[in-house]
């Protein structure tokens, strides 16, 4: 079931009683982002350079939504965020030893790796992949959300498909309206352009 959504009129979102920081526009701590997140909603919360949309990578029915939202294809995938590798590792094939060193040299920071996926891990969440797209993020805000649900987060750019990034909490508001559960208080990183990402095995750079 979607949580409620608060809005300026004082109406319960999830539950959760939030701040009103300005007219029209309010913002949830980490926690509550985090128990939004663990019933099955979506969230937007700041990373390294934009605002992404996130959920449970195991919730189905908010996996769906993002990509509804977005009006992204559901054969492309989507990006894992975590505060720690071994949040990932229930989503990955074990990897030889002489494969992660190269990522985990490089982590936490802003460095996605395309690696095997294990067979469980679902379609909607890898698209039309064997492998899937990890990040372990060094963001203050990322790192506490992770750590409030206790588990990697879905991280996909607040945007609708071939639209520019959200580098703000009132932006992605204007777009997204009602369509999400919640945005996350904090602020984007300083970089200027998304994340790197390349595959872990064969090394190729995928977005530079």
């Amino acid at each position: 079931m979607k949580p409620e959504i608060m809005r300026q009129d004082g109406i319960k979102h999830g539950g959760i009683k939030q701040r009103r920081i300005e007219q029209k526009l309010i913002l949830a701590s980490a926690l509550e982002t985090a128990n939004i997140l663990r019933r099955g909603g979506v969230v937007a919360y700041p990373t390294e350079s934009c605002y992404g949309l996130g959920c449970d990578p195991e919730n189905h029915s908010a996996l769906r939504r993002i990509l509804q939202i977005k009006r992204r294809s559901k054969h492309k995938g989507l990006i894992l965020i975590a505060d720690h590798l071994c949040r990932l590792r229930r989503f990955l094939k074990p990897l030889p030893q002489e494969f992660t060193d190269e990522f985990l040299a490089g982590w936490p920071g802003p460095y996605t790796w395309v690696l095997p996926a294990r067979p469980s891990v679902s379609r909607w969440l890898r698209g039309n992949h064997p492998t899937i797209a990890v990040r372990v993020s060094r963001h203050r805000q990322v790192k506490a959300l992770c750590r409030a649900a206790g588990m990697a987060v879905v991280s996909t750019s607040a945007n609708r498909s071939r639209r520019s990034i959200l580098r703000s909490a009132t932006a992605v508001a204007q777009q997204f309206g009602d369509e999400i559960d919640c945005i996350m208080e904090g602020s984007i990183g300083c970089a200027s352009s998304p994340t790197i990402i390349r595959d872990g095995i064969t090394g190729e750079y995928l977005r530079n």
